[in-house]
């Protein structure tokens, strides 16, 4: 009983390693496309830089709501955490702060053992 409870715990701990990475590519992914590829295109009529930049963070914001999918089916979420992360994940540089939380929840678990 107890080593399945491990388990569960280094499970839902590499799950949250995978979380956090996901939500720094994906919030690397939305400053880039807001704070470079947007202005290069508006002010400098640099249209392919939106035109790669949207389609890479298109898929990453993809795989970050599949990983939180994934994350919040497996384990058990509140909703309030799930909201938390599906709208910080809208706002620039809100990905950051979703990743130190993560962490912390991360740490939580591992401090659990």
């Amino acid at each position: 009983m107890c080593q399945e409870i491990t388990r569960a715990r280094h499970a839902e701990i590499r799950q949250l390693r995978w979380m956090r990475c996901t939500s720094l590519l994906e919030g690397l992914t939305l400053v880039l496309l807001v704070f470079v590829a947007v202005p290069l295109k508006h002010l400098a009529g640099y249209n392919l830089a939106t035109a790669t930049m949207g389609p890479i963070h298109g898929m990453a914001f993809l795989l970050y709501i599949w990983m939180l999918m994934q994350t919040v089916a497996l384990f058990g979420w509140r909703r309030s955490e799930t909201l938390r992360l599906v709208l910080c994940a809208f706002i620039p540089f809100g990905a950051f702060a979703n990743e130190r939380w993560l962490k912390r929840k991360e740490a939580e678990l591992a401090s659990a053992n």
